[in-house]
């Protein structure tokens, strides 16, 4: 029986959300499946996954074929780089230990990756409601000013208006 790591549809039209499940090649995709090893989520930014790493190790150390998008998440949560580095402790090319610090180090130089990415769209979102905030007091200053010669041309209008019958009463005295 050949075996696929593969996605299985879920959530409302317009908002997929997929489970990650072990199933036969011959199941449809939102069929029976054997194992289910984690969730994806690509509504949120960045995607999130939840997945049981051992076993999506174990499926993919005994010969479960991954689909594309499976693949790229396998890589991207680190399943690929231990099956290799297990690899590695199979041949003797160092131990058990080597390995876990090698993948240890890896895992930490990808969080802090993710952390700057998340603290530069924080910062330029600071950055782009600042900006907002900064023209929409220009535009306010503007309105402001532009009310403020209205209501002097206002009182110049009004003062006129009681200059001239004043001027003309001492005229017909």
């Amino acid at each position: 029986m050949a075996t696929k790591i593969r996605l299985q549809r879920g959530g409302r039209k317009g908002y997929a959300v997929y489970r990650i499940v072990i199933a036969d090649a011959r199941a449809p995709r939102d069929g029976r499946f054997t194992e289910k090893i984690g969730m994806y989520n690509p509504n949120t930014n960045p995607a999130t996954v939840d997945l049981n790493f051992e076993r999506a190790l174990y499926w993919v150390e005994v010969g479960a074929q991954p689909t594309d998008t499976v693949r790229n998440i396998l890589s991207r949560e680190g399943v690929y780089l231990m099956k290799h580095l297990r690899g590695g402790v199979k041949k003797g090319a160092f131990d058990e230990a080597a390995c876990q610090a090698k993948f240890d180090a890896w895992k930490q130089a990808k969080e802090k990756g993710l952390e700057a990415v998340r603290q530069g769209e924080a910062k330029a979102k600071k950055e782009a409601a600042a900006k907002s905030l900064e023209a929409e007091k220009q535009v306010n200053e503007a309105i402001a000013k532009k009310v403020a010669e209205k209501k002097a041309a206002a009182a110049m209008a009004e003062a006129e208006a009681q200059a001239a019958p004043a001027e003309e009463a001492p005229a017909e005295a």
